[in-house]
């Protein structure tokens, strides 16, 4: 009898093992306590022949290391030597009630070290350290392009548009790393990078622009405390809907848990979505865009370059025509007269190289997608949505929208490569869970609180500088951006009804590349000059 059990119960191990590989190391311990602690197990028949490995054989899967990883190492920044401690692990969101842990968020940090006096490093007093807590978008991205692409002492080395490197790519020492001005905290909110939601835990708890909000403050509130940094200076970055987030946290922060920061850094702005969301009844997006597709029309050379020397130039030009000229004439609609229209047709083909049939036969109405695919159609060529600076080739030229974004394909796999790489050679962090670079999963994301209407969080980061009259907003864009524009982020910052003394604390610095400028090396080098400057001015007594 007893050996018919034993059977019965190393099937069900054998089924378990394969269909839930967590809960294999406690059934192997339940069958050998079984056998020992009666007689000992009589031999088993031979199983039948199976591909299957034997339970000897096989590897149980590491989900999470039982410790962080924490190495130290060097970066040459400017000629001096940065020593600095490097901590890729996680952090619990539990339940206060009862400890229980619903979820880990995975971080990678880096602190800079000074000389202990005795030939060794130690930290130095955390009222003269500030830390910058870092993180991307999305929805569902990982932090991954503001680490390995602008801050982090490593970076990507990759090439730019035109100029691509193939494959396998590499990491070089970051030239532009902030770690001489902050320690650096990366953060991969729920679902993206190696963080994930408990067994049990519904993922979607945490996707939504409040829920995900309050699961970031609750990780920044709880790696303070446990590195003992509340008396440092802080800052959060986001890029791209991080800019979302860290517009909707610096207000969280404070109310939530007293947390008033030093300064926010917005790369990529997108804080009002009703200024690029393009829709029939909405004509701010097609106004605000005219600037970008002026720069990109002048890089791909079909804007006149004798009459417009310069991007600057044209984009200058642009800009009045869009306020001046652009936006009355969208706003008449079909009482717009026919000579009018035709001056506007014409203003519009001369500023972006778009021919005038085309911005005819689209109303007048300008776009991302149909620009994207239009602008260099007699070259059989597509321009990208982060950034128009890539080219693309669709397998048509014909129809109305590109196929794919060139941009987002030339730097997926450059990020993905070295991250993989990185996190477990040279970081010492070994998990067998696929890093989560830009996942689907977290969608549907919930808006519901702006049901309706437009998501709007400037009104957050505006609540945030008036009750903290000590916080500073530095925005970053880049001039060739389809998917939040530079002139959007003005249109938000000039609408966000401060005191004249309130609005000289935001700083809006633009560059000649796209979403992501770091990719492009001088955008890289000027950001990193630009930030310096803006975090002296933020820790004026440091």
């Amino acid at each position: 009898m007893q050996h018919v059990i034993r059977h019965v119960v190393l099937s069900l191990f054998l089924i378990v093992a394969f269909t839930s590989p967590v809960t294999v190391p406690l059934l192997v311990v339940s069958l050998t306590a079984s056998a020992t602690a009666d007689e000992p197990a009589p031999a088993l028949d031979p199983a039948p022949a199976s591909d299957a490995p034997a339970a000897a054989d096989r590897i149980d899967p590491v989900l999470y290391p039982d410790a962080d990883s924490v190495t130290e190492h060097e970066v040459v920044k400017g000629g001096e030597t940065i020593h600095y401690r490097a901590t890729a692990g996680t952090l619990p969101l539990f339940k206060e009630s009862d400890g229980t842990v619903e979820a880990r968020i995975f971080f990678t940090s880096y602190e800079r070290l000074v000389p202990d006096g005795d030939g060794g490093w130690t930290e130095p007093d955390a009222s003269d350290r500030p830390v910058t807590f870092c993180f991307n978008g999305g929805p569902g991205s990982s932090s991954v392009w503001l680490h390995l692409g602008a801050w982090g002492p490593r970076r990507v080395e990759m090439g730019d548009a035109g100029e691509l490197l193939p494959p396998p790519w590499r990491l070089v020492d970051n030239e532009a790393t902030l770690l001489d001005r902050s320690d650096l905290v990366f953060i991969d909110p729920v679902t993206t990078g190696y963080s994930r939601a408990m067994d049990g835990v519904n993922h979607h708890d945490y996707h939504g622009l409040e829920r995900d909000g309050r699961a970031v403050a609750e990780f920044i509130r709880l790696w303070t405390t446990r590195h003992e940094r509340w008396g440092s200076p802080k800052f959060i970055a986001g890029e791209s809907y991080g800019t979302t987030r860290a517009a909707w946290l610096a207000d969280e922060l404070q109310d939530g848990h007293g947390m008033f920061l030093n300064g926010v850094v917005l790369v990529s702005s997108v804080l009002e979505f009703g200024t690029v969301r393009f829709d029939r009844s909405n004509i701010l997006p097609d106004v605000l865009y005219l600037p970008t597709y002026a720069a990109t029309g002048w890089y791909h050379g079909v804007v006149d370059r004798e009459r417009f020397p310069t991007m600057e130039s044209v984009v200058d030009e642009s800009r009045r025509f869009a306020m001046e000229v652009y936006m009355p004439a969208l706003a008449r609609g079909t009482a717009l007269s026919g000579d009018d229209r035709a001056a506007v047709v014409a203003g519009l083909s001369t500023l972006t190289g778009l021919d005038p049939s085309f911005i005819e036969d689209w109303d007048l109405r300008l776009w991302g997608g149909p620009v994207q695919k239009e602008l260099l159609r007699d070259r059989r060529a597509t321009v990208g949505r982060l950034d128009s600076r890539f080219v693309g080739r669709d397998a048509r030229a014909a129809g109305q929208s590109p196929e794919y974004d060139p941009s987002m394909s030339a730097i997926q796999g450059p990020y993905t490569a070295t991250l993989n790489d990185y996190v477990r050679r040279e970081l010492g962090f070994r998990s067998d869970l696929p890093y989560e670079i830009l996942t689907g999963r977290v969608h549907p994301w919930d808006y519901s609180r702006w049901e309706n209407r437009y998501v709007d969080v400037a009104r957050s980061l505006r609540s945030a500088m008036v009750q903290n009259p000590d916080l500073r907003v530095f925005h970053a864009g880049g001039w060739y951006d389809m998917a939040t524009p530079p002139m959007a982020a003005d249109w938000v910052f000039d609408h966000l009804e401060l005191e004249p003394a309130d609005r000289d604390r935001i700083e809006r610095r633009y560059y000649p590349a796209g979403h992501m400028m770091y990719v492009h090396d001088e955008s890289r080098v000027a950001l990193d000059a630009d930030l310096g400057a803006f975090y002296d001015r933020a820790c004026p007594d440091r």
